[in-house]
């Protein structure tokens, strides 16, 4: 009797300490989207943090994109908000971010992740702060349809092809097979940087300026409306919508009714489920112009908040998730790009996926070693978004004929210039 006494009392002890134990746990708030399961995914991984660190707990809210474009910046903008989130607009919200760079090994971020750690560095020289895990990283390039291209007896193109070669085999094998489409990219100026920048646009002077339009921009420009007005490029992708409203051209390449498609990664699990074995595709090689192959990176971040009261350990957390076998299951298992550079030269394992849609992430990875130092700085610039807005505008007008292209042109440069001095500069 004795004893069960003693047990009884020793479990309630127990129980209080673990109960005061949770009392004082550091409580997170992590505010999350997701495109697929990457919440989900953040959940399980942070359930292993929470066993190695009893003393933080770790709520995952998660929220429709909408309120992480809409709701947060207003949050944040009044000191409030959560402590960490997953976010895609690292200029715009810089500003609110917590520098964890005294809290980790600053070696190891540089190393694996320092080419996206810029995009988030706003405060101008010297600032070498760290600020966001970036964790989904894609690419924009190009898909083609493979099973055409074996109808048509055509060999698909490897290496380094040029657009112009790209143009003439995508007709060829669109005559060939009755396919409605050569080509298509999606309405987006991001997805015209890549190409702009093959050709040698530099998007930028020496000192940092916007110079939008220079030889190589206004080179793939005239390509690009010709292509539009001729049938190369499936004309109702730029052409069926006004202002900078986005359109992709997706459906048309699961319809298989497009030969090239000029997208980026983030298609990929997208068409590994609706495509399924209805015909082969292929990831191939940025097209290359005078100025190189290369497409644009972007991509989702976890970033944590100057206003959280627990800045230590939210970095912990953010730490946590960088490390490379943490980092990796995450990817793997969301079919992601990995932006660690250890991964991207070592590889992913895909558990479960189908050959198509591995071979893709391995093509996008690859892909991602060769960027140009001028997509990196575009993606990072704060007015990309005005960049990217005035040359769907302003080009679709003279694919229209709504304007000539050296009046569209001049437009874009107009229209840049305005929006870099409403927000304040460069």
């Amino acid at each position: 009797m004795v004893t069960k006494m003693l047990l009884a009392g020793s479990t309630a002890l127990g129980a209080l300490a673990f109960s005061a134990g949770l009392a004082g746990a550091v409580e997170l708030r992590f505010q999350c989207y997701q495109d697929g399961t990457e919440c989900q995914t953040w959940r399980e991984e942070i359930e292993k943090f929470e066993e190695q660190n009893p003393d933080i707990q770790v709520t995952v809210d998660e929220v429709p994109y909408k309120a992480i474009l809409e709701s947060l910046p207003v949050q944040l903008a009044g000191g409030s908000g959560p402590d960490l989130a997953r976010v895609s607009d690292l200029g715009g919200l810089a500003q609110y971010m917590l520098d964890i760079r005294e809290y980790v090994d600053a070696d190891y971020w540089e190393t694996n992740f320092g080419d996206e750690l810029k995009w988030t560095r706003v405060n101008g020289e010297g600032d070498e702060g760290i600020y966001n895990l970036p964790d989904q990283l894609t690419i924009t390039g190009p898909f083609v349809n493979k099973t055409l291209f074996d109808q048509a007896g055509v060999e698909v193109p490897t290496g380094e092809t040029s657009w112009e070669e790209w143009a003439e085999i995508s007709t060829q094998v669109a005559e060939a097979t009755g396919t409605p489409y050569p080509m298509a990219m999606d309405r987006s100026g991001h997805r015209f940087a890549g190409p702009a920048i093959s050709y040698g646009a530099k998007y930028f002077d020496e000192s940092g300026e916007p110079i939008t339009v220079d030889q190589g921009f206004r080179d793939f420009a005239q390509k690009f409306v010709d292509w539009n007005k001729d049938g190369t490029m499936a004309p109702d992708v730029w052409a069926g919508s006004g202002g900078a409203s986005y359109q992709d051209a997706a459906q048309e390449f699961i319809n298989a009714s497009l030969v090239f498609y000029m997208s980026g990664s983030w298609q990929v699990a997208r068409f590994g489920d609706e495509i399924g074995d209805a015909f082969d595709w292929q990831v191939v090689s940025p097209p290359c112009g005078e100025g190189g192959c290369t497409g644009i990176p972007g991509g989702a971040s976890i970033v944590g908040f100057k206003h959280t009261e627990h800045p230590e350990a939210v970095a912990k957390l953010l730490d946590f998730m960088a490390q490379k076998d943490v980092y990796a299951d995450f990817i793997g298992k969301t079919r992601a790009i990995p932006a660690h550079k250890g991964l991207q030269e070592e590889g992913v394992e895909y558990p479960g996926a189908s050959e198509n849609v591995k071979e893709a992430l391995a093509a996008f990875t690859k892909a991602a070693q060769g960027l140009s130092p001028a997509a990196f700085a575009f993606q990072g610039y704060k007015n990309n978004r005005a960049i990217m807005n005035a040359t769907v505008a302003r080009l679709t007008q003279a694919i229209v004929g709504e304007s000539s292209l050296d009046e569209a042109l001049s437009r874009i440069d107009a229209d840049v210039q305005e929006a870099v001095q409403a927000s304040g500069g460069n």
